[in-house]
């Protein structure tokens, strides 16, 4: 008997059928379906954990797991980046973190099984929320003209370092100007994304190639199929870590470039 394996078409990964209005402008499949609960439960967490209880001092359940989120963001990501400067961020560094792991811990729930920023869309709307922060962030700090000139010529205008003769410095500004456009505008956002997104999609690839290839060794022989599903089971596993590793990650660099975006000299 010859092995033969059957695996989904790959479209399946980046196309889904609509689960309400199809054919609408208002269509919901199973991404967007997905996100929606993500954003609902970060409303909910903290909307349950703000609520006010009489005679409690010490917050228990849905409230002690919200203010250790906050906790760790503002002492794990805001004063590790920004200091104490950034605690007026930590809202927004909060609700992208857990917003970013609900949308993410999906992959590994039963009947789920997909991570929604194993697609591109979100993560670059994220992305690009990110990117208008902290360039309005140094804006409001520097000024337009003083963000642009710190951004683009990091060795100061018109100001020859120590040691650098003049010629030196308008060879190391000419190249050090387009490297810094492109990093700073256009890079970051990018980076910022598709390092969510590849990380999710490549977990996703790989839970789906051994839960078909246990399932198709199961329907030949019992005992092949053992290791497959190990390893099914441990990348489940290990894609738990890296749903919560990249909502962090992606939360500390944003961190890193308002941090970044505050200071006059880079």
């Amino acid at each position: 008997m010859i092995l033969s394996l059957t695996f989904p078409p790959l479209s399946h990964l980046f196309e889904w059928p609509s689960l309400l209005f199809e054919g609408t402008f208002w269509a919901v499949n199973k991404t967007s379906f997905i996100y929606l609960v993500a954003a609902a439960l970060t409303m909910l967490l903290f909307g349950l954990a703000g609520r006010k209880r009489e005679g409690v001092l010490i917050p228990t359940g849905i409230a002690h797991v919200a203010e250790s989120g906050v906790n760790f963001i503002e002492n794990s990501v805001v004063m590790q980046t920004i200091g104490s400067e950034g605690r007026k961020y930590i809202p927004f560094l909060t609700t992208l973190f857990f917003f970013i792991f609900f949308a993410n811990i999906t992959g590994v729930i039963p009947f789920v099984q997909f991570s929604a920023n194993s697609r591109m869309a979100v993560p670059l709307v994220l992305a690009a929320v990110v990117w208008l922060v902290y360039n309005g962030v140094g804006i409001k700090h520097q000024g337009l003209l003083g963000y642009l000139t710190n951004t683009l010529f990091p060795l100061g205008v018109g100001k020859v370092p120590v040691g650098l003769s003049r010629v030196w410095y308008l060879v190391v500004t000419i190249i050090a100007f387009p490297i810094e456009l492109v990093s700073v505008f256009i890079v970051r956002p990018f980076s910022l994304a598709i390092r969510l997104w590849a990380n999710m999609f490549a977990g996703h690839l790989l839970l789906v190639l051994f839960a078909v290839l246990s399932a198709t060794l199961w329907d030949f022989y019992y005992v092949p199929s053992a290791l497959p599903f190990a390893m099914l089971v441990a990348i489940t596993g290990f894609e738990i870590l890296v749903a919560l590793l990249q909502a962090f990650i992606f939360t500390v660099l944003t961190a890193v470039y308002i941090a970044g975006a505050m200071q006059h000299d880079h």
